[in-house]
């Protein structure tokens, strides 16, 4: 014969298993320090400044 087995106790376990999962997820995505942030503002704007100052040529332009 088996092992008895309380249900409720095992819904709960894996409730909070999935829970622990959950919570280390959101704190990779969405866990960053002040600085991090704020590095990653500054990167950006870098990029898109010189981006902004960048610019094509049209095809005629390269032709000639």
């Amino acid at each position: 014969m088996g092992k008895v087995v309380n249900l409720n106790k095992f819904r709960k376990r894996k409730l909070d298993e999935g829970a622990a999962k959950r919570a280390d997820t959101n704190r990779r995505l969405h866990g960053r320090t002040k600085g991090e942030r704020a590095r990653d503002e500054l990167q950006k704007k870098k990029l898109e400044s010189g981006l902004d100052g960048a610019s094509m040529r049209r095809q005629k332009d390269r032709e000639t």
